[in-house]
């Protein structure tokens, strides 16, 4: 397999941290209309039918064997279970500036774990560009001025599992990815996803009688848009932009761009809430942002010159 980055798997990268960093908002949105569990059983019912479409008319065609289910498995109870498990209860009781800064430390335990496990070497370079990332996520939100105590210690601590496991994540896609294809463990992770989160929440209707109104968050509209969003967009399309990204790059460089989605939320509180664009976020949009070129930068241009040699 070929490892190197290319432009598509940066492009990928880059749309994988938009989406993610609009989700939040639509998170928020779809709790007010429904139980953390249900947001999660119905998220991946959308996201199981989304992903079925293309298996069903032929468009993608599928070739899992036993053996590489066996091998997903103990990603897929990183990734979607346990991430999506412990973001969607944190942020009942987390702010998203709190949530934020937490997920900021997902570029640092990245790195840990890769230098460990997959024994990966990021320069000098790429370390103090994940820093710079890092710090300026930190730096955007506390100049916005963060209240520790106004929010639960349990929400903060579900978040910080929230951003372990996915650190973890990158680290096991990345050496899976190796062997098995990205559609292959994208669709698996969707369809245990489903299987796992409605058998949890049918568990939870029967025991207090509630299964006639399995699907009553449907009735409100705002949240039918926002598990559309979140079943499709940021599960769906945001695992395989993910998948593909790690078959192309390393876990530590493709976790610098989780970053990227905090200038997003920003920026989609500007547009849609007309929020004032302030010195502070400029400072710390351009810490981001050079922070996640300057991890990247080097080894992209070594890359586009082997190309053009190439051919």
């Amino acid at each position: 397999m070929n490892n190197k980055p290319n432009r598509l798997a940066y492009l990928a990268a880059v749309l994988y941290a938009s989406i993610i960093g609009c989700s939040y908002l639509f998170v928020k949105l779809a709790l007010e209309s429904a139980q953390p569990v249900d947001l999660l059983a119905h998220r991946f019912t959308i996201s199981f039918a989304a992903a079925s479409i293309p298996v069903l008319f032929g468009w993608i065609r599928l070739n899992i064997k036993l053996k590489e289910v066996v091998a997903i498995l103990p990603l897929v109870a990183i990734y979607p279970v346990l991430f999506f498990t412990f973001q969607t209860y944190g942020l009942v009781d987390t702010s998203s500036s709190e949530a934020g800064i937490i997920q900021a430390t997902v570029p640092m335990i990245t790195l840990v774990m890769a230098m460990y496990w997959l024994k990966e070497r990021p320069s000098l370079r790429q370390k103090l560009s994940t820093l710079l990332s890092v710090a300026g996520v930190a730096y955007l939100f506390i100049s916005k001025g963060i209240h520790w105590q106004s929010v639960g210690f349990q929400g903060n601590l579900l978040i910080l599992a929230s951003a372990i496991s996915l650190a973890g994540y990158g680290v096991l896609a990345r050496k899976l990815l190796r062997n098995i294809s990205a559609v292959s463990i994208t669709y698996t992770m969707t369809v245990i996803g489903f299987v796992f989160f409605n058998s949890m929440n049918i568990v939870r209707h029967a025991g207090n009688g509630s299964l006639g109104h399995y699907f009553d968050p449907f009735m409100n509209l705002w949240f039918v848009g926002a598990i559309l969003y979140l079943g499709v967009m940021a599960s769906l399309v945001s695992s395989f932009l993910s998948n593909y990204t790690l078959s192309k790059m390393e876990a530590s460089k493709m976790s610098v761009f989780n970053n990227v989605s905090t200038l997003v939320t920003v920026t989609t509180g500007i547009i849609f809430l007309q929020e004032q664009l302030t010195q502070d976020t400029i400072i710390g949009g351009a810490a981001i942002i050079a922070g996640v070129i300057g991890a990247n930068w080097r080894r992209a241009a070594k890359h586009t010159a082997a190309t053009k040699v190439s051919i």
